[in-house]
């Protein structure tokens, strides 16, 4: 039988402690839900930063009226759509909306139905390099429909 010795013990002992932080980071991803084109490659790329990031992302695949309904019934309006919808903790994602965005919103929590990056501009995430990005702002959506800018990118 193995003794154990007090440096065993402490060996032990701050292995556990530096395990449990780990654990309890790896619980805390969040969960996002996203319905896109599966031939679309802009949301494929954008899924992966998703990843990248370290979101759990899930993905339904649906096509044209399909996605343009749940946009609808969700909220967004038309002239906040672009090509992908994601769904996390009870707000609505419309477009390439960076991650430091979507934690912001997260971190925030305002009375609103989500945030839209309409349109898709070149270089914001999953639209090509952002060092050649056009300016362009992410937008917070009210409940009432309204907007208001929630961030501003200017062009690289």
């Amino acid at each position: 039988m193995t003794q154990m010795t007090r440096r065993t013990m402490f060996l032990g002992a701050m292995t556990l402690t530096a395990a449990i932080p780990r654990a309890g980071i790896a619980q805390a991803q969040p969960a996002i839900h996203v319905l896109k084109d599966p031939n679309c490659g802009c949301c494929s790329a954008w899924v992966e930063i998703l990843q990248q990031d370290g979101f759990s992302v899930t993905t339904e695949h649906e096509f044209g009226m399909l996605i343009a309904r749940h946009k609808l019934e969700k909220g967004i309006p038309l002239e906040m759509s672009s090509c992908h919808t994601g769904e996390i903790e009870g707000y609505m994602i419309e477009g390439h909306v960076a991650p430091a965005d979507i934690r912001r919103l997260l971190d925030e929590r305002p009375d609103a139905i989500g945030l839209a990056v309409p349109g898709m501009p070149y270089g914001s995430p999953g639209m090509g390099p952002e060092d050649q990005r056009e300016a362009y702002d992410v937008f917070l959506i009210r409940r009432d429909g309204s907007t208001e800018v929630f961030t501003t990118y200017e062009a690289a």
